[in-house]
């Protein structure tokens, strides 16, 4: 995620945070949200030496992710290719396809990670802590 994504995405969820929505229930107040942010974003990033955007509408479809989906892994879970991913470490994520596994170039941070272990385990109703560390879950998207 690169450092103006992030900051959209904080900006968007200090936001919600305030008004008390929930953008996973409502794709099109979601991306109201972030276009609001995004253009907000745009317009100081003009003036000022925050990073400039050179792809609006990806880093739109990066923060919506990142909001209401399961953040940079979720172009994986679009890829109907994809038959398994998993994550090792921040910078060692995997995927399957065709049941070959290969090592992706995605690095995630701890708490992209942490985020998007308990977004999954919420749905699963495991748990991951001191006392039971490791968690195998399969978790599986239905497409609508």
């Amino acid at each position: 995620m690169s450092e103006a994504v992030r900051i959209i995405t904080e900006q968007v969820r200090s936001r919600v945070r305030r008004d008390g929505v929930d953008l996973s229930t409502d794709l099109l107040l979601a991306e109201k949200y972030v276009h609001d942010e995004l253009q907000r974003y745009s317009e100081r990033a003009l003036g000022s030496s925050l990073p400039l955007i050179p792809d609006e509408r990806q880093a739109a479809r990066e923060v919506v992710a990142s909001l209401t989906g399961f953040g940079a892994l979720q172009p994986f879970l679009d890829d109907p290719g994809i038959e398994e991913i998993w994550i090792n470490a921040p910078s060692r994520v995997f995927v399957a396809r065709n049941g070959v596994p290969e090592l992706t170039d995605m690095v995630l941070s701890e708490r992209e990670v942490r985020d998007l272990v308990e977004r999954m385990l919420q749905a699963s109703g495991r748990r991951v802590d001191l006392s039971s560390p490791f968690v195998d879950t399969n978790y599986r998207l239905i497409s609508h």
